[in-house]
């Protein structure tokens, strides 16, 4: 099995946001991608995931919840 940038556990991470309020983590030593923000400080590949599970409660893109009201 091959690993990634995604799965050093040793490496800081940042969580980064879109614009239709989806999270996901980014090496915190690569630019960030466009269309993306951080949200918070660069933290463990964990302590980030841990984030992403606490704030990202509703898995659809902010698009289709506010069409849903």
């Amino acid at each position: 099995m091959t690993s990634t940038m995604f799965d050093d556990e040793n490496a800081e991470y940042f969580v980064v946001v879109n614009e239709e309020e989806q999270y996901s983590l980014w090496p915190a030593d690569r630019e960030l991608p466009n269309g993306w923000r951080a949200d918070g400080p660069a933290r463990s590949r964990a302590a980030c995931l841990d984030h992403i599970e606490a704030v990202w409660t509703d898995m659809r893109p902010k698009s289709v919840r506010e069409a849903s009201v």
